[in-house]
């Protein structure tokens, strides 16, 4: 089997791709999938330099997204409502390889109306997205919100949901290229390039002075963005993909009431278990209705070229969801006939 097998930490460049990996073997609630797409994450890249959280015992294969089939054997354990052949999306370790094994209860089934390239970078972005707007800062229809490194993964999603909640959506990116992405394919309703000096003063006069009633930041921007907040505004906090943790002037959050929150959507499993079938319920239901589709970047890396997305993916050349394609579902038909 294909895959990238780490034995050590390094960079992800150093990364080889070998083709006599063992195949995965489930056990408990596990399924095993033939994985036709896969999601690069900025993780990923931290995570072979064990410079992530979750840090697998050697040896590990890299990659937390994909989409593809229920393979044909794999196990179906009580409770699980798939067969052989279902199309599926979900999250777990290992899925820069051709197959994976799951607990099916990470999965969903991937709809109709959505290619593997497109669900594959949909279980951890679009429920981070929608829990921070919805769960965390209750955005309502008519509020504003500055979304930064909104043309990446997780804030083109933030895009498009505020705009289906009913907010005004300003879209923060570093070049005019991604800040025209987040017009065209985001719907964002103002764009700001936060490499200009004093930008926060363009956010305050799109919002007439107020500032923007939340703040979504998943690269570490919040500090300078409080200089754009509203009173009793709310920020939340998505992550550091800039690589540095920031610390936080606490006098502008005392002086503007400012609400301070975080998001980490993976604890929902042992924290909030109850939480993540209505989440999906909701997001399952926009995609189905079109209001929200997945934004993939128009470069589709193959498996091979894993180690060139993840370069990509750091050198912030990428835009949307950037994606390995594993397989390609029509080689595979006619491979059949």
């Amino acid at each position: 089997m294909r895959a990238y097998v780490v034995t050590k930490l390094v960079h992800p460049s150093q990364l080889k791709l070998v083709d006599d990996a063992p195949e995965p073997e489930a056990t408990g609630d596990e399924i095993i999938v033939d994985v036709y797409s896969s999601a690069l994450n900025f993780f990923d890249i931290l995570q072979a330099q064990g410079k992530y959280q979750i840090k697998p015992p050697f040896p590990f294969t890299l990659g937390a997204e994909f989409a593809g089939k229920v393979a044909k054997g794999s196990p179906i354990p009580k409770g699980c409502p798939y067969k052989s052949g279902d199309r599926i999306f979900g999250s777990t370790q290992g899925c820069f390889a051709d197959k994976v094994a799951v607990k099916w209860h990470a999965t969903n089934r991937l709809p109709d109306n959505l290619t593997f390239d497109q669900g594959a970078g949909l279980y951890i972005t679009w429920p981070t997205s929608y829990e921070a707007l919805v769960g965390r800062a209750e955005l309502k229809p008519g509020e504003s919100v500055l979304i930064n490194a909104a043309a990446g993964g997780v804030g083109i999603a933030a895009v498009q949901l505020a705009k289906a909640l009913g907010a005004t959506v300003i879209a923060a990116a570093g070049s005019q290229s991604k800040l025209d992405i987040c017009k065209t394919y985001g719907g964002a309703d103002y764009t700001v390039n936060y490499t200009a000096q004093d930008w926060q003063k363009e956010v305050l006069r799109i919002t007439s002075g107020r500032g923007v009633d939340v703040v979504y930041d998943p690269v570490g921007r919040i500090a300078e963005s409080l200089k754009c907040i509203a009173f009793k505004g709310r920020a939340l906090v998505i992550g550091f993909a800039a690589g540095q943790i920031e610390k936080l002037p606490l006098n502008i959050v005392l002086l503007k009431n400012i609400s301070v929150m975080g998001l980490h959507w993976g604890l929902y499993t042992h924290k909030e278990s109850s939480r993540i079938p209505v989440v999906w319920e909701e997001l399952l239901g926009l995609f189905a209705s079109g209001r929200i589709k997945p934004i993939i970047y128009d470069k589709i890396f193959s498996l091979d070229e894993v180690t060139v997305g993840l370069n990509a993916l750091e050198r912030r050349q990428t835009w949307g969801k950037a994606i390995v394609r594993v397989k390609d579902e029509k080689q595979m038909v006619q491979t059949k006939l």
